[in-house]
């Protein structure tokens, strides 16, 4: 007796990932991908054999947060930068509440002007939900139940990371000519404290 419906074969269902991901204007996770995909067939088999076939070629398959993307490869970044740009830069004030954020996360306004020493603006909280490189997370279980911030996908994708793991420590940053030589408030000191702990996962559930 045959089945009503084939599973499609593996090289049939590398085309439906493939596909997917090429369309995407965000990054997709495995779940997402197998919902699209025919009963049966199996994204993450798809997506580790399709990763090493793009391995060595000028667009490779990423991963961004818990998701998965088209992005280019790292040694040829430079081919795509803009002459013209137009660049928003951050004040100080959004900067430092960026990185409390992203090292802290998650965290409440109230923990954010504690860690920085002084209040926090409304523009400058708006000013990175604007960007999305920043979201609203769960609330706490404490009295007046505060919301929290977390960094967001958007965030990771525009730096370059897999997840908060990733992160760079102060010394990298300044080598990179993202900070200068001013203590940053709130940043962890990976480097500069061996007992550091490891970053926790980027995402809430």
């Amino acid at each position: 007796m045959t089945m009503p419906f084939d599973i499609p074969p593996m090289g049939e269902q590398e085309r439906m990932v493939e596909a997917m991901l090429f369309a995407s204007a965000r990054p997709l996770t495995l779940r997402e991908m197998e919902r699209r995909m025919p009963q049966g067939c199996d994204a993450a088999e798809a997506l580790a054999a399709l990763r090493q076939r793009y391995e060595g070629r000028g667009v490779q398959i990423t991963r961004v947060g818990e998701g998965w993307a088209f992005r280019t490869a790292p040694d040829l970044g430079f081919l795509m930068q803009q002459q013209i740009a137009e660049q928003k830069k951050l004040s100080r004030a959004a900067i430092e509440t960026l990185a409390i954020v992203a090292y802290h996360q998650p965290v409440t306004r109230a923990e954010i002007e504690e860690i920085r020493g002084v209040a926090v603006s409304r523009g400058t909280i708006d000013q990175l939900l604007e960007l999305e490189w920043i979201r609203f997370g769960r609330r706490r279980m404490t009295p007046g139940r505060p919301v929290t911030f977390v960094v967001t996908e958007e965030f990771l994708d525009h730096f370059g990371l897999e997840s908060a793991r990733d992160l760079p420590g102060l010394k990298e940053l300044r080598a990179a000519g993202l900070l200068d030589n001013r203590p940053m408030p709130g940043l962890l000191r990976r480097e500069d404290e061996p007992g550091a702990k490891g970053q926790s996962e980027m995402f809430e559930e």
